[in-house]
């Protein structure tokens, strides 16, 4: 058996669980969470059960002492939730936690210490909750979205969004998620359609959500579905609720709304140059309405480059708060 709380999943915890499964032919794996935590217990649960499908994944949910000195029959209280989910053993528990000892004695287990003093992997989830950027190698992958800074580039057509997009990638030496219309559409081969408009959702949705994986600490998103919404209104006076509801429901954690003050660009998916202005003035508009705030981009090349970076590198001046996302603590 190894328990923890796993806020959140580290190497360290994975060096401790890969050094169990080669001494046991099954290890139960038990994720013990508070209500009032900074990073959900479900949430946690769910990274290790994919993590770990090979192991039996418990979430205990009751709300325990966390220490010994916080409740007389601390052990009692213990032993009870642990023997809900394991009714018989453990044979071993592995810990790297001083109290490993005497919960094995309880479980009348056998105790084995895995790196104790943090040697081998010298971390701690404490450490990532106070700064995860400086630690990001010790983060799963899976895990790494929580922590993802998430930087949303927004403007109306031929305005350079793609393009800085790219550039801020490069930069930050990170991903960046692509406007899935237009590589759909391009692939159509014709123009939008209202029944195109879901799978346009579906398709950002689905990519944002993979790149967030692989980002290096800030993913860059070329539109959001805020502006699947205002494209939908302008074609076709209406847009699914379903894709309203998960636009208001979208954090990010800076927005960029690219000016209108850079030359027009032909392309095939564009045919609106004299509306950029009135575009500018709805993506305005609904930022007020949403109460979500953005920062105006402007400039030519370098100029409005370096604009973004800077707005950028802001975001990690701030990150010395731990676990912060939208603008509020988790």
């Amino acid at each position: 058996m190894v328990l923890g709380k796993f806020m959140p999943p580290h190497r360290g915890h994975q060096h401790l669980i890969d050094f169990a499964f080669r001494h046991v032919e099954e290890l139960s794996i038990l994720v013990c969470s508070l209500g009032r935590e900074p990073i959900p217990g479900d949430l946690r649960f769910q990274w290790m059960c994919e993590l770990y499908p090979q192991a039996s994944v418990f979430h205990i949910t009751d709300e325990n002492p966390s220490e010994p000195h916080e409740h007389p029959d601390f052990w009692d209280i213990w032993t009870s939730s642990i023997r809900r989910v394991i009714t018989v053993g453990p044979d071993v528990v592995f810990t790297s936690e001083d109290y490993g000892d005497e919960l094995a004695r309880r479980l009348g287990a056998k105790h084995i210490s895995v790196d104790k003093g943090r040697e081998q992997v010298p971390i701690s989830a404490t450490k990532i909750r106070e700064s995860p950027y400086e630690h990001w190698d010790f983060i799963p992958s899976c895990v790494r979205p929580f922590f993802v800074k998430r930087v949303c580039i927004v403007g109306p057509e031929s305005t350079g969004k793609t393009t800085l997009a790219e550039q801020l990638a490069k930069h930050f030496k990170t991903v960046w998620t692509p406007e899935y219309a237009r590589g759909l559409l391009d692939r159509k081969g014709a123009t939008c359609e209202l029944s195109d408009i879901q799978l346009i959702a579906e398709g950002q949705l689905r990519t944002e959500k993979e790149q967030a994986r692989e980002a290096n600490k800030v993913l860059f998103c070329d539109t959001d579905l805020m502006t699947t919404t205002i494209w939908s209104k302008h074609f076709f006076n209406k847009c699914p609720a379903w894709i309203e509801e998960a636009a208001n429901g979208q954090k990010y954690d800076l927005t960029l709304l690219t000016n209108i003050d850079i030359p027009w660009i032909e392309d095939p998916q564009r045919d609106a140059p004299h509306l950029r202005e009135y575009f500018l003035d709805w993506f305005k508009r609904e930022f007020e309405k949403r109460g979500r705030s953005y920062v105006l981009i402007s400039g030519l090349n370098e100029e409005r480059l370096q604009r973004a970076v800077e707005e950028v590198e802001k975001l990690f001046q701030k990150a010395a708060s731990p676990i912060v996302r939208g603008g509020t603590v988790k």
